[in-house]
């Protein structure tokens, strides 16, 4: 009797898209638990282009994906993908989930966002092919005092939703920003390499 091959399990792509302007310890505890507890084939992390969103002009691009490469360029199944840096016009999710969707369209795909990217979902373009397209995994904080309540998933769309619960990690690339300029330590919110690429480069030394 002939052998039944066994089923072939979908490739799991993660995605994680944001300025990294500058990359952070809670940014790279983010993807090494991704990676372990998804048990992804991969995660791209993807500097976004021209950020329709934010209000403050980002540092050059080159500059933000080269210290996306010094943070996460060695760990495992981690590849620092630069396509929205080289798209001309904003950058929008959607159209780099539909992309990859084109390159594998056996895979199954997951975005990884911030409570407050979460909240802010339903104002990016094609929210709702956004999570027809991907699984999205909420990092959310175990802070005892939080600022804001906890991100609720849409009540229609609840399947889409799944947690990824992260230690309290008090950091942001705004306070690291803020630090840069009034010349303060990044001891433990940066690794040396990222510190050493921003006193090199002069970035951030004024507002």
């Amino acid at each position: 009797m002939e052998a039944v091959p066994a089923q072939t399990r979908r490739r799991r792509i993660g995605v994680f898209g944001g300025a990294f302007d500058p990359p952070h310890a809670a940014h790279a505890a983010l993807v090494r638990a991704a990676v372990t507890d998804l048990e992804l084939d991969e995660l791209r992390v993807i500097p976004t282009g021209h950020a329709w969103h934010k209000a403050r002009p980002l540092s050059p691009a080159r500059h933000r994906l080269e210290m996306a490469r010094l943070a996460f360029g060695d760990l495992p199944k981690v590849i620092v993908d630069p396509r929205e840096t080289q798209r001309d016009g904003p950058s929008y999710t959607v159209d780099t989930l539909r992309e990859l969707q084109a390159q594998w369209p056996d895979a199954e795909l997951f975005v990884f966002l911030g409570e407050d990217q979460a909240r802010a979902l339903p104002s990016w373009r094609a929210w709702q092919q956004i999570l027809q397209l991907a699984i999205i995994y909420v990092a959310e904080r175990g802070d005892w005092n939080r600022s804001k309540p906890r991100f609720v998933a849409p009540k229609l769309y609840e399947s889409r939703f799944r947690q990824l619960p992260m230690p309290s990690m008090p950091v942001s690339a705004t306070d690291i920003r803020t630090r840069v300029a009034g010349h303060q330590s990044l001891d433990s919110l940066v690794s040396e390499s990222i510190a050493r690429y921003i006193d090199h480069h002069h970035l951030y030394q004024t507002n």
